[in-house]
């Protein structure tokens, strides 16, 4: 990216032009390098983002708690830092929004539960803190669906999030607020969670970058239901952002031990395999038999194949772990209902599990499984965590060979709003009638096994909605991911600003 100068900025803040567009789309990156040239200060920055959130973001709702008075104070105090010399870190006065689920010390976390609306967090989470001190201040959160469990951004407190392509779609979840604030230009950087695709899946339906790390690297503390503090199993948080140079810095800010394990361990992530697409080895999975995909979604990771192996990268498409694929994903399913960090209410999965009891005992169907996982006993939740395991020895041996898999991560692209209970929702993907819960399977081959997958934007659909895809790769090879995406959008172009934002 090509960040613009503090005298292009200051003649465009008479109205709206070109300069100041590309400064709200800019990379975080650009962002803090602008700031420490004192081509832009903190304080300018903050005033502009500021001002798009409070003009655009009326069609949006995703920045939904605002703090705008402490943000400007926190900028005008970074500029003041950088006068005297002393710079915080790399991400030195820059401006960011955060998932509602994070603790930040004064504001609600509430989940979108309304009986939780005057919970106003005591301290800042852990990666909150790692941010602040790397320089980063908070503008306010984005919105979440209730309790996380939706691949929507709706709740009773805040209301609904618009996907910023089509506002009478959505723009994922959990984490759509922050898709569609980082999509719309309306902040700097974000960070989110992951346990069912609530950073991919927003992703992929708002055009951006976002990074599920390898499980257990970057602390979950103070991402939290009330009152709960243990890690939930399979859950993971990290960030989103509109590049995948932002992805890298970000997770080098807040990976490493939780307080719980820093005293005995540190954090030592291996370098990208490749720096190149040259000799690089990429499987790519562009569909699953037994799981409805889009043409489209699938013939795009094709396409991508293709650029890849025209670029020098070894491309196969036949190229498979040794799972099987339906047995992994009901392990996930199983694994997922049973963590807690489902947060569905009792209701919910008695309506699931009243469903469930008029099907055939031997159904196999992702519904019958989340039922089922409702009610495990250690025992059964031992034995799902044992085949775990086994896939994840499989996909170790797996990447021995291969560097990453490319496959899609949802099965359609931007589905309109649908705020029927979730068990009632049908979901079109081409010509089949498919159950919501089918939709788990992509986001769940990375997950069950504790491997990081990186999101990036393919460019659009014959809609014109966002494509996204995910590269998987080995257990802690954060860093490979993340390198390849930057490789691809090299070839294949990066982030899209949508029209309408004064892009």
């Amino acid at each position: 990216m090509n960040p613009i100068s503090r005298r292009d900025l200051l003649r465009a803040s008479g109205g709206p032009s070109t300069a100041s567009e590309e400064l709200a789309f800019s990379s975080a990156t650009d962002l803090a390098q602008l700031i420490q040239r004192k081509q832009v200060s903190s304080f300018e920055l903050t005033q502009h983002y500021i001002e798009r959130i409070e003009q655009f973001d009326k069609a949006l709702n995703a920045v939904v708690v605002r703090d705008f008075e402490r943000a400007l104070e926190a900028a005008k105090s970074s500029d003041e830092s950088l006068a005297r010399g002393h710079r915080l870190g790399p991400l030195h006065g820059v401006p960011m929004t955060i998932k509602e689920a994070f603790d930040v010390s004064g504001l609600p976390t509430t989940w979108g539960v309304p009986e939780q609306r005057a919970n106003l967090a005591l301290n800042d989470a852990t990666v909150v803190e790692r941010l602040k001190a790397a320089g980063a201040h908070f503008m306010g959160k984005t919105n979440v669906p209730l309790r996380l469990a939706d691949w929507q951004s709706y709740n009773d407190i805040y209301g609904t999030t618009n996907n910023p392509w089509d506002t009478r779609r959505s723009p994922g979840g959990s984490s759509g607020g922050s898709a569609a604030a980082l999509a719309a230009g309306l902040t700097g950087l974000e960070f989110a969670s992951d346990i069912g695709g609530s950073i991919r899946n927003p992703s992929h339906f708002c055009g951006v970058y976002g990074h599920k790390p390898t499980y257990g690297i970057v602390p979950t503390l103070g991402h939290n239901p009330h009152g709960v503090v243990s890690a939930p199993d399979l859950n993971v948080v990290g960030p989103m952002a509109r590049c995948a140079e932002d992805l890298e810095l970000a997770l080098d800010v807040v990976a490493g031990p939780d307080r719980f394990r820093s005293p005995g361990w540190r954090l030592v992530l291996p370098p990208p395999k490749a720096h190149t697409l040259r000799g690089l080895r990429v499987a790519i999975w562009p569909k699953e038999d037994s799981v409805p995909t889009s043409t489209e979604i699938s013939d795009r990771v094709q396409e991508v194949g293709e650029v890849l192996a025209r670029a020098g990268a070894i491309v196969s498409d036949l190229a498979r772990p040794e799972i099987s694929p339906g047995q992994s994903h009901n392990t996930y399913l199983s694994l997922l209902g049973s963590s807690g960090l489902a947060n569905l209410p009792d209701d919910y999965y008695s309506a699931i599990s009243q469903m469930a009891a008029e099907l055939d005992a031997n159904d196999e169907s992702p519904l019958a499984v989340l039922a089922r996982a409702r009610v495990l006993d250690h025992r059964s939740w031992c034995d799902h965590d044992e085949a775990r395991t086994n896939y994840r020895l499989r996909w170790r041996a797996f990447f021995n060979d291969w560097d990453v898999v490319i496959c899609p991560i949802s099965a359609t692209t931007a589905y309109e709003h649908d705020h029927r209970p979730r068990p009632e929702r049908v979901l079109a993907v081409d010509a089949a009638r498919t159950s919501h819960y089918e939709h788990y399977f992509w986001v769940g081959l990375a997950t069950v096994a504790y491997l990081p997958s990186t999101a990036f934007p393919s460019g659009l659909s014959s809609e014109g909605l966002p494509i996204g895809l995910q590269i998987i790769g080995p257990e802690y090879g954060d860093r490979t991911t993340i390198e390849v995406a930057r490789l691809i959008a090299q070839e294949f172009g990066g982030f899209q600003a949508p029209a309408g934002f004064g892009a």
